[in-house]
């Protein structure tokens, strides 16, 4: 295995027997070294896979400022929540995990803690990814003894959610928790009731609008080929949860300039009669 490109004294890039990009760490690897130098396999600590074109280049970029115990972090934070999500998560993670872990704990050791202000709805919607984000903590505060706070975990679970997204920008999250959060708020003020946020119909409720959410910032509309027939059986079967679905969309229309379809109007007013219907029933 031979050095494709030195990042600094310890971090290389190299291809492995498959020829597949790689990461290589470990202690003085690349020190005197350059590139085409054989590399000494005994130092070998860490190596990873690279399958995106030119990450390895932004990876360097970011290691330019910064240690390379953050992308040590980064990666075993990575290979865990891959093993424990269900979607595939963007190798632009190491970036944006590296860079982010590297500037919480220098903001730590200066005494700044910064608040997210979506820490709360974060936790509640996201909880796979936010309890995995408690485990990076550990691994954080086992690799620098630095114990962030919890609003970090949530961040770094909205990492985790931003990374569907195909390396979008944090702010896409912001939004589409945002947009979810603002939706659930509408479906409970309407029924003037709690949904049962442990109920499988509450989770297929979120996908649902975690999905709506991005197709709704990406400007993905769909092609409206809604059974018109079906449509006036749900507005008629489903009257007071058609009547929420019309308050959801004048918000779309007038905050987000969305103009929901009929397919959108059908999902979304099946959706919010199975997640309202048990409460329903129960406050009756």
């Amino acid at each position: 295995m031979r050095i494709r490109k030195v990042l600094n004294n310890n971090v290389v890039v190299s291809y492995n027997e498959l020829n597949q990009q790689v990461i290589v760490m470990g202690k003085g690897l690349a020190f005197h070294k350059k590139e085409g130098d054989e590399i000494d396999t005994s130092k070998i600590r860490k190596t990873f896979v690279l399958q995106t074109k030119g990450i390895s280049d932004k990876i360097a970029k970011v290691l330019m400022g910064t240690s390379e115990i953050y992308l040590n972090i980064a990666a075993q934070f990575y290979e865990y929540a891959q093993s424990k999500l269900s979607y595939k998560l963007d190798e632009y993670l190491y970036i944006a995990l590296t860079d982010h872990i590297s500037f919480a704990v220098s903001r730590y050791k200066k005494g700044v803690e910064l608040k997210n202000p979506l820490a709360w709805e974060i936790r509640k919607y996201y909880k796979l990814e936010y309890q995995l984000a408690l485990k990076c903590l550990e691994v954080i505060e086992k690799k620098t003894d630095v114990r962030l706070g919890d609003d970090e975990a949530a961040t770094i679970a909205l990492h985790l959610v931003n990374s569907q997204l195909s390396g979008e920008n944090m702010k896409t999250a912001f939004r589409i928790t945002e947009i979810v959060d603002t939706i659930i708020s509408i479906v409970k003020y309407h029924f003037k009731i709690e949904l049962d946020e442990e109920s499988v119909n509450y989770e297929r409720f979120l996908t649902h609008l975690r999905f709506f959410a991005i197709r709704l910032i990406r400007n993905e509309k769909p092609e409206e080929n809604a059974d018109l027939f079906f449509y006036e059986q749900i507005k008629a079967n489903y009257t007071e949860s058609y009547d929420c679905t019309a308050k959801i969309a004048t918000y779309l229309k007038n905050n987000l300039n969305w103009d929901l379809s009929k397919d959108e109007e059908i999902y979304l007013t099946v959706h919010i009669n199975r997640v309202t219907d048990r409460q329903k029933n129960e406050k009756s």
